[in-house]
């Protein structure tokens, strides 16, 4: 939850009062003893594209430089508003914080994962906010030593969050990125693990990638744009030289790709990742030579996507040439710009989507996914053989992780279920024997057999059957529309939100709720078809696919028509903002998050971050086409004079994913033309961004005012 806003003098006196000054946003007035809704002020803003001339009102809202004294008055009101109605759920939001806060461990620690002569993990301890991060000879950590303790940093700043944390390759050097700001801006520091000391380098205005050249003398580092924030330019920098002596190594001119970098599991190959929404590629530079530059693995295409893994001379290449659903390939280093060369190593399925691999000495693992269940296999290289892991589950969520080194003799996965804490395996690569490393401990009365989860498939209005995700608690749930139904989507960039334990969620499935994930059309859960069904000019089967999705599940029993709250972030927030214009009666309550609701607008704009690399997956509205389809559905434009549910909304002043505008204007025209006395209340957090608040305990307290709302409403309803 953002921070509690205090206001004093004259401000003060005006929020309260209703007053305001004159030119600036106010508070509207109301009846004697109900609270006053802020109202922004109107200054008209005309936009014209392909003949069309749009109006915003709000337009004035958008200031980059986040110091404009008339838009912040305005957030500041808006807290301020929030925090009156809310004022009555405190007493709720501090029992769910001290309710979840108590399942949690308090002293934890991740489980070591082997890279080099040491084995690498973090711990957090008491009520610390974040983590340290330790290292020691053997995986019991009988050695252990600190390499970084976050909670020292973070002191004194409202926001702080550490990104990759490097090790150079003999080890005594680390460097890693620090944010501030919640802007996904970093500043590079070098860290002595010998000494303890801080090296004078200091790398300003970076993504939080960092790779070093093997003579630990020098890192590769990506550059962002101030403006766009976007990572272009790859630099190598020679410790204890200036930031303005770095070398440029690889530029990306093209403002829709993305730009990664990482470095293969025998050290011996940097890859420079380019990633666009359709088109992906991979530049690969030589850590043993101090002067070495970056050569393509092979012409990007537009359409093609491809990534690669070095096993001694061999390149293994994860492709979607000629595989709807991607293919594992492999070439000899010496042919790897001669695709007629590449050998297939996992063939092309239509059925059945390739969606990870991992490469050892002599084995290959690799994970797939069928009618959105996933399947782990273990292939020996040399002998060709193969065998599946084995889970308990029906339905559940598995990824590699873990697995840093080429010699390793067991493969490590993460398991989890709706029902199943987060749980690490490991599985002797040779005889498949599985062992538990850790799974998460949920403290209280938690009991797995309590629960219950279901998957379902609901046929949307077009015939396509969606895959839902279900889990209630067995005792508060009766299959005759009574309880309350908690709705989560996303349905953008291929994302699958896969059946994953929540702890968190257990306040909810504990007081009678079902919570459902609808794995609507723009995820990948049925492959990749799935995703291209519901992007660009199919971005309207992702609306309609939730939609259809609650109207089944009520009629099915799952829950009460009357009792629905849905919830979205980020591009799951546009999901939100859609389906409100569209089927507003279906739901309770509604929850936004970091909301991409001015999708034309912002499209149109190249100066935002993040906006070119947008075009593949939404459509580029330059194009009258897209342009037209886009307008159709876009929540800020299609916002009318209607009932609307009870909503939430909530952003972050620094986010540098979807900025703080958009979500701002939008409830400045909802509470503009609603037809309704529906609560609408606006937190933002004047000190985080994108990804919320930082620290453990404080991300609790975003879900303790969520829940609180929507059971708030709930308990309105039955008075």
């Amino acid at each position: 939850m953002p921070r509690h806003i205090l206001f004093t003098g004259a401000l003060a006196v005006s929020l309260l009062s209703g007053c305001s000054f004159q030119g600036e946003s106010h508070v509207k007035a109301s009846s004697p003893g109900e609270l006053s809704a802020p109202v922004a002020k109107k200054i008209p803003h005309e936009m014209t594209i392909h003949g069309d001339t749009r109006v915003d009102n709000y337009y004035w809202m958008r200031d980059d430089a986040r110091q404009d004294p008339d838009v912040i008055a305005h957030l500041n009101q808006e807290n301020a508003y929030a925090d009156q109605v809310l004022a009555h759920t405190e007493p709720m939001q501090a029992k769910l914080f001290d309710e979840i806060k108590g399942r949690i461990v308090k002293d934890d620690a991740s489980v070591p994962v082997k890279k080099g002569s040491y084995f690498y993990s973090s711990e957090v301890e008491g009520d610390n906010e974040y983590r340290t991060y330790v290292r020691a000879k053997d995986f019991a950590g009988t050695d252990k030593t600190v390499i970084l303790d976050v909670n020292a940093l973070a002191k004194g700043h409202e926001f702080y969050s550490v990104g990759q944390l490097s090790v150079s390759p003999n080890e005594n050097l680390l460097a890693y990125g620090e944010d501030t700001l919640s802007r996904r801006v970093y500043t590079i520091q070098v860290k002595d693990l010998t000494t303890g000391e801080y090296l004078d380098d200091k790398i300003e205005g970076a993504s939080s990638s960092i790779v070093w050249q093997n003579d630990n003398q020098a890192f590769y580092y990506i550059k962002k744009d101030p403006q766009t924030l976007l990572g272009y330019q790859v630099y190598r920098h020679r410790l204890g030289t200036p930031q303005s002596a770095d070398t440029l190594i690889y530029e990306e001119t093209d403002t829709s790709y993305y730009t990664g970098l990482s470095k293969s599991k025998d050290g011996e190959q940097i890859f420079i990742w380019h990633s666009s929404t359709e088109t992906s590629g991979v530049s690969l530079v030589d850590p043993n030579d101090p002067n070495a530059t970056a050569q393509v693995f092979y012409p990007r295409e537009t359409g093609i996507e491809y990534g690669v893994a070095k096993r001694g001379e061999w390149y293994y290449i994860y492709t979607n040439y000629q595989a709807v659903n991607f293919r594992l390939m492999k070439v000899h280093q010496s042919e790897r710009d001669d695709r007629s060369q590449w050998q297939d190593v996992i063939a092309p399925n239509d059925k059945v989507q390739l969606v990870d691999f991992t490469l050892f000495d002599n084995h290959l693992v690799y994970e797939q996914r069928e009618n959105g269940l996933p399947r782990t296999t273990v292939r020996n290289l040399t002998t060709g053989e193969e065998y599946q892991l084995s889970f308990n589950d029906s339905a559940y969520a598995s990824y590699l992780t873990g697995n840093a080194e080429m010699d390793n003799s067991a493969v490590r996965v993460y398991y989890t279920s709706l029902t199943t804490p987060h749980t690490y395996y490991e599985f002797d690569l040779a005889s498949g024997k599985r062992e538990m490393l850790k799974q998460t401990q949920v403290l209280g009365d938690f009991n797995p057999d309590n629960y219950q989860s279901e998957r379902v498939m609901i046929t949307a209005r077009d015939g396509a059957q969606v895959p839902v995700s279900l889990v209630y608690r067995k005792d508060r749930f009766k299959k005759d529309g009574t309880n309350p139904l908690y709705q989560y989507g996303y349905g953008s960039y291929g994302s699958t939100m896969t059946p994953m334990f929540s702890t968190t969620r257990l306040s909810l499935l504990d007081r009678g709720f079902v919570y459902a994930i609808a794995h609507i059309r723009g995820s990948e859960m049925l492959g990749r078809p799935w995703y291209e069904d519901g992007k660009k000019l199919n971005k309207k089967n992702t609306f309609n696919d939730f939609i259809d999705v609650t109207k089944a599940l009520t009629e099915q029993g799952y829950g009460d028509k009357d009792k629905v709250f849905a919830v979205g972030r980020s591009a799951g927030g546009l999901l939100m903002g859609a389906i409100i214009n569209q089927a507003p009666e279906l739901y309770l309550g509604v929850a936004a998050h970091v909301p991409f609701v001015d999708i034309v607008t912002t499209m149109l704009d190249e100066s935002i971050p993040l906006t070119t690399n947008e075009y593949d997956e939404w459509g580029n509205p330059n194009d009258k086409t897209y342009y037209e389809y886009m307008l159709s559905y876009s929540p800020y434009d299609n916002v009318t004079a209607q009932d609307y549910p009870n909503l939430l909304v909530t952003t972050g002043l620094h986010d540098s994913q979807v900025q703080y505008f958009e979500p701002m204007k939008w409830v400045a025209k909802l509470r503009e033309l609603k037809t309704d006395n529906h609560t609408l209340v606006f937190k933002t957090d004047m000190e985080a961004g994108h990804g919320g608040a930082s620290g453990r305990f404080k991300r609790i307290k975003e879900d303790a005012l969520e829940y609180a709302f929507f059971l708030d409403l709930l308990d309105k309803q039955g008075k």
